[in-house]
């Protein structure tokens, strides 16, 4: 999210734009929140203006961010919508922004139907999406969400920009070297949060059929942090004895190491049971990587089957076939130059552009 959002800032500033970020000084009770640390450590990136200013849960600190960024009076205030917990503290920030009667408020709305569902989402999602002029999604799917809660206001679907901003790519030798693994495997990669939507589970059921475990020198390459309960997880890999062919990464991964995992990896694996957009998706297309993703939300608009990577049912034998076409129809370098190809299209500059002109609408 901050890595979007950052990316964003900087490609604001390179079409002349002035540009601050209001962050949260905490998004989550410690108690809600699913992960270690909802904090980093990672260093402030250069040449941004970032004040922490929103505590979700304490409603003055709504109240002084409002009144603090109405009285700039900025031409364009864009907000981050993801889940309905956020809806009362954004949603009030917006209202109060809307008294100066000049900033045109818009939502990047990475979903509007949460993935979990939970007491209260329509209520705090109707709130927060009232307040706002004009929306962007980045799925059709969310788009198609979006017409439940605001159909007459103006919205603009456009794919999620590519994430460039994780370093050059570099060699499968160099990568391992960094990561202190063996070369001369073949590695999968599950790469981000883990969750119950995103369907690790189905990739260990893959793992386990046959067809795959003759694949020489296979491995699942598994890094990110555990946002749910780890035990079903590790419940599976003990039933079918897959210890031996994974590589548990489940702590947070920096920003600098990112490049490491994409470029270590063969193929990036997202078997969401349900999804709307995955910026994991972008970062494979900065590495030239090819991808097996399911045909759930938005994931099938931005990987064409066939030229870039598969799209198959979110089971695990459809999982299964397409890693094993992969590997034995030597398809890696027809898909690697079509990457190359197709990744022009998702520039930071077009996502500025369509943010202008929906502006324009507003």
């Amino acid at each position: 999210m901050s890595t979007f959002n950052e990316r964003l800032a900087v490609a604001f500033q390179e079409a002349g734009d002035q540009v601050e970020i209001v962050s949260f000084s905490l998004q989550y009770p410690s108690f809600l929140f699913p992960g270690k640390s909802q904090f980093t450590n990672e260093p402030a990136p250069k040449g941004i203006t970032i004040k922490s200013l929103i505590n979700s849960v304490n409603p003055i600190s709504w109240v002084r961010t409002g009144n603090y960024i109405s009285n700039q009076k900025p031409d364009l205030v864009i907000f981050r919508y993801w889940l309905p917990f956020m809806g009362p503290a954004l949603g009030t920030i917006a209202r109060l922004i809307r008294r100066n009667r000049y900033s045109r408020i818009l939502a990047v709305t990475d979903n509007v139907v949460p993935h979990e569902k939970r007491p209260g989402d329509v209520p705090f999602t109707k709130y927060f999406l009232s307040a706002c002029h004009g929306f962007l999604t980045m799925s059709r799917a969310v788009q198609q969400d979006l017409q439940l809660f605001e159909p007459n206001k103006p919205n603009v679907y456009l794919p999620h920009p590519l994430y460039d901003n994780f370093g050059p790519a570099e060699s499968k030798a160099e990568a391992c070297a960094a990561l202190q693994l063996d070369p001369n495997f073949n590695y999968l990669l599950f790469f981000g949060f883990i969750r119950s939507y995103k369907g690790l589970d189905l990739l260990l059921e893959a793992m386990a059929i046959p067809a795959l475990q003759a694949i020489p020198a296979l491995k699942l390459l598994i890094a990110g942090e555990f946002y749910d309960d780890a035990k079903p997880y590790l419940d599976l890999i003990k039933k079918y004895r897959l210890q031996d062919r994974l590589v548990l990464r489940t702590d947070f991964i920096p920003n600098a190491e990112v490049r490491h995992y994409f470029c270590a990896a063969d193929l990036v694996v997202q078997p969401y049971k349900h999804a709307t957009q995955s910026g994991v998706t972008q970062v494979a297309y900065h590495f030239d990587k090819p991808m097996v993703v399911t045909n759930v939300g938005g994931l099938s608009e931005l990987v064409p089957h066939g030229e870039v990577g598969y799209v198959v049912e979110p089971q695990p034998r459809e999982i299964a076939a397409a890693i094993l076409d992969f590997y034995t129809s030597a398809k890696a370098e027809i898909f690697a130059q079509n990457i190359s190809r197709y990744k022009k299209r998702f520039s930071w500059s077009r996502f500025v552009e369509a943010i202008y002109a929906l502006s324009e609408k507003v």
